[in-house]
């Protein structure tokens, strides 16, 4: 099973600016999603990237926090980031108004693989708040000639997120650990993956879930390539916070990721 095709990044130019939010949407208790935009045409950006965003009024949050992209809309010129609250930081952007400003330096780490031949078929697998880039690269995947397909994983039918969106663009199957919508079970034991076989996998969510599609796709001798969710305090490799093991040695997953082929981490798989 060969690495995934990187070769056509190249160093992007990184921004600090005052995003405007233009919307403010709560598609769950836990979830919030914000759309911002900017008086001038947004920067490039690969899905699969994140932003650091800086959270005013916290005073226990001195850092600036992740966050993964979830969606670029160009036509309209606004960023999504579907936020989860966790701490005081996110419950804090969880209260930001239309027309409020958030401080953003991004684009930031590489992202997923680019279209590597017409046609392919390309299976994104998203857990939890996980299934956050897969919006976007999956819009990408299918503007640029791949046929992606989504299998999504949450807890219950409440916690699945933007089911609508993800599919206006693609197939979507959906596992649920207590069967309220799709199959019951982990995304590793729905039929899909007895039923189909696929060029290559993306992988976004909990670890444990992550190391369970990796080992499926090593048994299958499917590509596949994972999105690190280590916490990343600075997200251009000076704090060493994110630092995770590979076969190169020790990598900053903010700098050298946070999406990596599973051929270039130490899993046991």
């Amino acid at each position: 099973m060969g690495n995934l095709n990187y070769t056509y990044y190249y160093i992007m130019k990184k921004y600090v600016k005052d995003l405007t939010v233009a919307a403010v949407e709560f598609p769950h208790e836990l979830y919030v999603l914000l759309k911002l935009t900017d008086a001038e045409p947004l920067p490039a950006t690969v899905p699969g990237q994140f932003v650091e965003v800086k959270v005013e009024g916290s005073p226990q949050t001195f850092l600036r926090r992740p966050i993964s992209i979830n969606f670029v809309d160009r036509e309209k010129n606004q960023l999504w980031l579907l936020i989860k609250k966790v701490g005081e930081g996110t419950h804090k952007l969880a209260t930001l108004k239309v027309g409020d400003k958030l401080s953003l330096v991004f684009p930031l780490g590489n992202g997923f693989s680019p279209v590597l031949k017409q046609g392919e078929k390309v299976l994104l697998v998203g857990g939890g708040v996980g299934v956050a880039p897969m919006l976007d690269y999956g819009k990408y995947l299918k503007d640029n000639g791949a046929q992606p397909v989504f299998l999504l994983g949450a807890r219950s039918k409440s916690d699945l997120l933007e089911q609508e969106l993800f599919k206006s663009i693609a197939p979507v199957y959906v596992t649920t650990e207590d069967g309220s919508e799709g199959e019951k079970g982990f995304v590793t034991q729905h039929s899909l993956l007895n039923a189909e076989k696929f060029d290559r996998i993306s992988v976004c969510g909990p670890k444990p879930m992550m190391v369970s599609v990796a080992r499926y796709a090593k048994a299958t001798q499917t590509p596949c390539e994972v999105s690190l969710e280590n916490m990343m305090a600075c997200g251009l490799g000076a704090c060493l916070c994110c630092v995770e093991k590979t076969v190169r040695g020790n990598v900053c997953v903010c700098k050298e990721g946070p999406v990596f082929d599973i051929n270039d981490l130490t899993w046991n798989v």
